[in-house]
């Protein structure tokens, strides 16, 4: 335990932000864990009033309210919809770190954060012997989705999955720097850990990509993890470490743009790093800021800066037809839904049929589907019955998360519904040499 009175000092910190939250409930409205258990203290009104009592001295379990704010899918729909502008999400990451910092991390949370995630070689390492021993104890579970699931039981038991790629991205051929046609950009690719590890079929369209239409590309091996698993565990230690690491990386390298094709590393890297990092050098933070107005996620640089646009000339052919789904962290936090549709259409052999409710939340929240299955499993299944609805046969999401939790939820179901990321939808266009991709082909 730390001392008590610096965890109030900390909680005063935040106290003004606190106290801008006007009880109004719109955010209980929007909520998707509140919607499945009903309670209060699940909802962002709730979390705020027990922070609230916290840090004036009328609660004494900082451990309880910790529980509570880890019932969280940090999805950002409280925020969105609130009409006093509270920046829920920092709040409750500013809280959590400040809780972590006097509580402790659980061991086996350490162990992982700091032992593993905190260590490039390390988590290398392991990732690679996991891929190789993980035929030992799953088995494949779907075929058009490519899902495994556990032969035995254990945490994954029930839960269907996306095998680790043989190859990391990083460590294949695609994953080469391109030169620039003269007048393309430049970009700094930032694929994330769940493409390098679960889904380099992205990374490598990404790259396909980019070198159609003539952009350069800088894609270092040595980035590591955007941090968001740290801090939303409250490790700000562990956070600080990965920032600086990538810093050092992608600082005064000769690129236009910094592009990821992972909703919630482009959300991290543009809001919550210059957000979360106060306790940096100087220096940093203005690198920070710097890299965060400069990042993009990869259908909104396709379609403002490489010029793809829907297809003029749909296929006469019978279209494939494909649904959308909105990760929160690209529509909530950073307003971006029309430019993976746009990627998507410019492939001309696609039909996109929207779903009921495309931006409601798959329920994945990184962690939060490991500590909390069950309920980000009735969200899951209201997002698998969302996409079934529309008969499509391809559902694409531009979270490789979101792509995770959506794959589960149809495997388990048992629906022969194949699971894109938008990029791979347009590059799927080139390999067939199908006119009407749009953009600024060299």
């Amino acid at each position: 335990m730390g001392d008590v009175k610096e965890l109030l000092r900390l909680l005063g910190e935040i106290d003004d932000s606190l106290a801008s939250c006007m009880r109004c409930g719109m955010c209980q409205a929007v909520c998707p864990v509140y919607a499945e258990t009903g309670l209060e203290a699940h909802v962002a009104r709730g979390k705020i009033a027990l922070l609230e009592g916290l840090s004036h001295e009328a609660l004494k379990d900082p451990q309880a309210v910790m529980d509570r704010l880890d019932m969280c899918l940090l999805c950002g729909s409280c925020a969105a919809g609130c009409p006093s502008g509270v920046k829920v999400l920092d709040i409750f990451l500013k809280a959590k770190a400040f809780l972590a910092g006097y509580l402790g991390l659980p061991p086996a949370q350490k162990a992982i954060l700091r032992g593993l995630l905190a260590h490039r070689k390390v988590f290398d390492s392991v990732m690679t012997v996991a891929s190789k021993l993980q035929g030992l104890v799953t088995k494949p579970a779907n075929e058009v989705i490519g899902s495994s699931c556990a032969v035995f039981g254990g945490m994954l038991g029930g839960r269907h999955f996306m095998p680790l790629a043989d190859t990391a991205f990083h460590k294949t051929d695609a994953a080469k720097g391109l030169a620039a046609a003269p007048g393309q950009p430049t970009v700094a690719f930032f694929y994330g850990c769940m493409v390098d590890r679960m889904f380099p079929r992205i990374g490598e369209a990404v790259m396909k990509v980019l070198a159609h239409h003539g952009a350069g590309a800088f894609v270092p091996d040595t980035q590591v993890c955007c941090g968001i698993p740290a801090l939303s565990a409250g490790d700000l230690q562990t956070f600080e470490k990965l920032v600086k690491e990538n810093i050092a990386v992608f600082a005064d390298q000769p690129f236009d743009v910094l592009i990821t094709p992972c909703a919630t590393c482009t959300s991290t890297i543009k809001k919550i790093w210059p957000e979360m990092c106060d306790g940096l050098p100087g220096s940093t933070r203005a690198a920070v800021k710097e890299l965060a107005a400069k990042t993009m996620d990869v259908s909104e640089f396709m379609v403002k800066k490489l010029g793809v646009a829907a297809s003029a000339a749909p296929s006469q052919d019978a279209r494939t037809k494909v649904t959308v789904h909105d990760p929160c962290h690209l529509k909530k936090s950073l307003g971006i839904f029309a430019e993976p549709r746009a990627v998507i259409a410019a492939n001309p052999g696609m039909e996109i049929v929207e779903m009921a409710t495309p931006d409601a939340c798959c329920g994945c929240g990184g962690s939060f589907t490991l500590k909390h299955y069950d309920i980000a499993g009735r969200i899951g299944k209201r997002k698998r019955d969302d996409v079934v609805s529309t008969n499509a046969s391809v559902v694409a999401a531009g979270c490789p998360a979101c792509l995770l939790q959506i794959s589960d939820m149809l495997s388990k179901s048992g629906d022969a519904v194949a699971v894109m990321h938008p990029v791979e939808i347009y590059a799927q266009a080139l390999d067939e040499g199908r006119p009407g991709t749009g953009g600024n082909t060299p």
